[in-house]
């Protein structure tokens, strides 16, 4: 019978790889949370942001607009700044009650920020859940084809 023997380079190994599988599944298993705010689909919202009804926020990061692209029409403005509220504020001309629909990735940060601006005091903030790349709500604004532009910083 061989012995098992398990060498600390072994044990890191394993012990990084369950680590890395552990919160691969907790991210993944992350869900929007509950809203009773308005939602648009992505077809929607582009064609409300296009007519001038809406203003279309990305909220994703520099990376994940550069890597994707960014949606015709919208305003990109990173949810990590410690300004986003007043940065949303600007971008709305400073009305609180102006129609701001958000776009993320799937919907999880979108629904998040629904809440956090609803509870800064705007009145009229709209979720897109299916995100840029598509969630549970639809297949998200890239595969409907809907139009995308190149970052540029």
């Amino acid at each position: 019978m061989s012995q098992f023997h398990l060498s600390r380079r072994r044990l890191l190994v394993g012990g990084s790889a369950m680590v890395a599988v552990v919160a691969f599944g907790t991210w993944w298993s992350r869900r929007a949370p509950d809203h009773d705010r308005p939602r648009l689909t992505v077809a929607e919202a582009y064609q409300r942001a296009q007519s001038g009804e809406i203003t279309l926020v990305d909220i994703r990061t520099p990376l994940e607009w550069q890597t994707v692209g960014v949606p015709v029409g919208g305003h990109q403005i990173d949810m990590r700044r410690r300004d986003f509220i007043d940065a949303v504020a600007a971008v709305a001309s400073e009305d609180l009650s102006a129609p701001i629909a958000l776009i993320c990735a799937r919907g999880v940060r979108s629904a998040r920020m629904t809440l956090a601006l609803s509870e800064a005091g705007f009145t009229n903030i709209i979720d897109i859940p299916e995100g840029m790349l598509g969630s549970r709500a639809g297949p998200g604004w890239v595969a409907s084809n809907l139009p995308v532009a190149r970052w540029q910083q």
